[in-house]
């Protein structure tokens, strides 16, 4: 499968936070800046932090159940191979993270069995990672 870089700016009420969330936390490459937005490398892709107050998501947290756990909405996050996000929860863990959804498997022996985890940047907005053993249960009913 042949994807496309997905290009996601997102809010920050505090941008020296959330900078050094996504670039020292995660390690990811830092890109292109300005004293307003930050560029970083996610996974392959474009995530842009951009100053912004508060927005109303941030502010109050709305959830649906999934899985018997209260998932947070709105969401973003990326599917990574199995071991990537093994590393990923270690790093996470090592750096004293708050998990939302602490990391598990989910729908253990199902169909779209997967690894998942949930956590908040400092400025609120919800991250969601997971994995699957066989990427083909991806979209799989």
């Amino acid at each position: 499968m042949s994807l496309s870089p997905f290009h996601l700016a997102i809010p920050v009420y505090d941008l020296a936070a959330a900078r050094t969330f996504y670039g020292q936390v995660f390690g990811l490459e830092e890109g292109r800046s300005s004293e307003q937005w930050v560029d970083f490398n996610f996974y392959g892709h474009q995530l842009v932090i951009h100053e912004h107050p508060k927005t109303a998501s941030q502010e109050s947290v709305h959830s649906n159940a999934v899985d018997g756990h209260d998932v947070p909405v709105p969401h973003f996050g990326v599917v990574l191979a199995w071991a990537e996000w093994e590393a990923l929860a270690e790093r996470l863990k090592s750096f004293g993270t708050q998990f939302v959804i602490e990391p598990y498997v989910r729908f253990k022996g199902q169909v779209g069995e997967q690894a998942t985890m949930f956590l908040f940047d400092p400025c609120g907005n919800a991250l969601e990672f997971k994995a699957f053993k066989d990427m083909s249960q991806l979209f799989a009913k």
